[in-house]
């Protein structure tokens, strides 16, 4: 919710939405749509009648738990184990870090902060266990004093053992409804009414029983450095260092199934300044072989001074990049694909990669809204079924430009057009198209348009349209 809330804020009952079958239900809602009856898990058009003025987004589970552990990683500045608990939670682990912050209730302090600053409501709990601290969390906001963890748990409902409903429903059926109830209970009549699973949820809270702590690995950092005993300053002996460092790591990045899209080359002198070769790449690459050589310009261009001692190699930006089935061809040969990118690496690292571009399309009936212009190496290219069209279309596109002809439907026989004469051998059409209405009148002016092709004697083969509701020829395209 916080992070639906922090892309487009809203005032008064907001709600995320998820379809549930055939029916969308309430994935998470606000204090204020609580307010007016609501509750997860609600049918939306139930939601709706209680609450007419209900904002409701859809809810997107894969960005959340993605949001989630970019928050677990930023949030390694106040430990360095950190945990997911759910789709919701997070565990961090306290021990030997509370010191550096001047306590426990300091550190909570400023864990509370940061989360405020950041935008994000969160109930924190602290506790010698995992398990005390999410029953505490999840019972509102609490502390247990080391040692004290029987006394925070008692009050709390049995709820907050992490239980299924399944179990915790019976329990408190029966007038259980608080943890002290529970651990006022023989054991063993507990777990022949209820099973093991009350006591086992007892025993992790109290520290009893072990529960372990599954921190999110560190994520791989693809970086290597060389240094080397002697200075060097050729740029064969440049390249070849380059080549002995990226050989390995594009091995690692094989390993993790991804690939570079930015690399930075760092050339360390002897007199400790450096020079940077950044190299941006078109597509996902870990192969040497085609990486190595687009660092030859940058190279020649580095000063080397007195020498160059140390060289280090970093990808800065990687994109996942699976492991794919390789067609069978002759040894030695470049997939088309493969070239196409390196062509566009290599042009976009002396005009730069936003300067080179391709076409898209676009769903418009409209020619000249029915394609993008995009940057090639951000985008990937369109299917050839993209493109297909029920009739043909000219190979050049410009703005409308007035026809001297006369104003009635039929093409004309003569007509003049940039300051030529033209005479019609043959006219195919009409095809009328009509303006995106929902984008505005001023989008496309005159109305409907019914397009001509036209051959002419003289051999432009023009692409005219006639405008009926404000009566008019113009030309807007020329076939090949």
């Amino acid at each position: 919710m916080d992070r639906a809330l922090r892309a487009r804020p809203v005032e008064g009952p907001f709600a995320l939405a998820l379809r549930s079958g055939p029916a969308e239900r309430l994935h998470d809602l606000t204090a204020a749509a609580e307010a007016q009856g609501l509750a997860r898990g609600m049918a939306l058009a139930e939601a709706r009648a209680l609450c007419p003025g209900l904002v409701v987004h859809p809810a997107d589970p894969a960005g959340d738990a993605r949001f989630l552990r970019g928050l677990a990683r930023w949030l390694g500045r106040f430990s360095p184990r950190v945990a997911l608990d759910g789709p919701d939670g997070l565990l961090l682990d306290l021990t030997g870090v509370a010191h550096l912050w001047g306590g426990e209730a300091d550190w909570l302090t400023e864990l509370r902060r940061a989360l405020s600053r950041a935008g994000l409501g969160a109930r924190l709990g602290l506790a010698d266990t995992p398990g005390a601290a999410w029953a505490l969390a999840h019972s509102g906001e609490g502390v247990a004093a080391p040692g004290a963890t029987r006394a925070a748990l008692a009050p709390l409902p049995v709820t907050a053992l992490r239980l299924p409903p399944a179990t915790t429903i019976p329990l408190q059926r029966l007038g259980l409804r608080q943890i002290s109830d529970l651990l006022a209970l023989p054991r063993a009549a507990l777990g022949r009414r209820f099973g093991p699973e009350v006591g086992l949820a007892l025993d992790r809270a109290l520290g009893l029983l072990p529960e372990a702590l599954a921190p999110l690995p560190e994520p791989p950092r693809f970086a290597l450095r060389l240094t080397l005993p002697e200075p060097i300053g050729r740029v064969e002996d440049v390249m070849a260092g380059a080549d002995r460092l990226l050989r390995p790591l594009c091995d690692r990045l094989a390993a993790a199934e991804a690939g570079a899209r930015h690399l930075t080359l760092t050339l360390r002198r002897v007199d400790a300044a450096e020079h940077q070769v950044a190299l941006r790449l078109a597509a996902p690459l870990r192969d040497p072989r085609r990486i190595l050589p687009l660092f030859l310009r940058g190279i020649e261009a580095a000063d080397a001074g007195f020498g160059i001692d140390q060289l280090r190699l970093a990808a800065t930006g990687v994109e996942p990049l699976p492991a794919t089935q390789l067609a069978t061809r002759a040894a030695g040969t470049t997939p088309p694909e493969g070239a196409l990118d390196d062509l566009i690496t290599r042009l976009g690292t002396r005009i730069g990669l936003e300067n080179i571009r391709r076409a898209l399309p676009a769903e418009s009936h409209i020619p000249a809204r029915s394609f993008l212009i995009a940057p090639a190496a951000l985008v990937p290219p369109a299917p050839r079924t993209g493109w297909a069209v029920a009739r043909p279309r000219p190979v050049t596109l410009f703005a409308p430009e007035p026809v001297a002809a006369p104003a009635r439907p039929a093409p004309p026989r003569n007509f003049r057009w940039r300051r030529r004469a033209f005479t019609t051998a043959r006219a195919t059409g009409p095809e009328r198209i009509a303006p995106e209405w929902w984008l505005g009148e001023e989008s496309w002016r005159g109305g409907l348009r019914d397009y001509w092709r036209i051959d002419t004697t003289t051999g432009p083969r023009l692409w005219l349209f006639f405008t009926p509701e404000a009566p008019g020829w113009f030309a807007e395209g020329e076939f090949a």
